[in-house]
């Protein structure tokens, strides 16, 4: 079976303590777990993409504009990747696929599909922030294409914890993931 990671959205804005629309100190917890996964997909030889939340300041026509605070905005430090998950990028950019995305989930508007499809990958592993939103979405367009999907509780992390803990649920036993716990 052939299988990715995601690794989605796990930037400054969302995880650091002064990012701009931060999950603190849940989400800095993830960064070794995500860091070494990371780097087991890529000695593995496995698919690796970071999709990534991109945003124009201010932009009136899309609909996060009015939910939340401008974050991920196109060219700024807050759009850079947490922590040590930066060194793996760098390091291994040529074995990462960067992804831009719009929307919470990563297929929403991108190519990701058909990255995956073209590679005959079955099975999806999703990390990173916010367990509720984001990482939420994703496993809801994985699993209406028909991927077997596979979440890393110490791999996602949320600034709502009733959220996390109901989207852990929901991916369990509503959309078939398996949770790794």
């Amino acid at each position: 079976m052939k299988k990715a990671l995601l690794v989605v959205d796990y930037t400054v804005d969302f995880v650091a303590k002064d990012g701009a629309l931060t999950c603190g100190q849940p989400g800095i917890d993830l960064e070794t777990y995500i860091t070494n996964l990371t780097e087991t997909f890529i000695n593995e030889e496995e698919f690796v993409v970071f999709p990534v939340d991109v945003h124009d300041i201010e932009d009136p026509y899309h609909p996060e504009t009015k939910s939340f605070p401008p974050h991920n905005i196109c060219g700024t430090a807050g759009r850079d990747l947490y922590g040590t998950v930066q060194d793996v990028y760098l390091k291994h950019k040529d074995n990462i696929h960067w992804m831009d995305k719009t929307r919470f989930s990563a297929f929403a508007g991108t190519n990701l599909e058909l990255l995956l499809r073209a590679r005959q990958i079955t099975e999806i592993h999703i990390v990173g922030v916010c367990t509720d939103i984001c990482i939420l979405h994703t496993s809801v367009d994985a699993y209406n294409k028909g991927f077997d999907i596979v979440i890393h509780e110490k791999g996602v992390a949320s600034f709502n914890q009733t959220g996390h803990e109901w989207a852990l649920n929901h991916f369990e036993n509503t959309l078939g993931a398996k949770v790794i716990r």
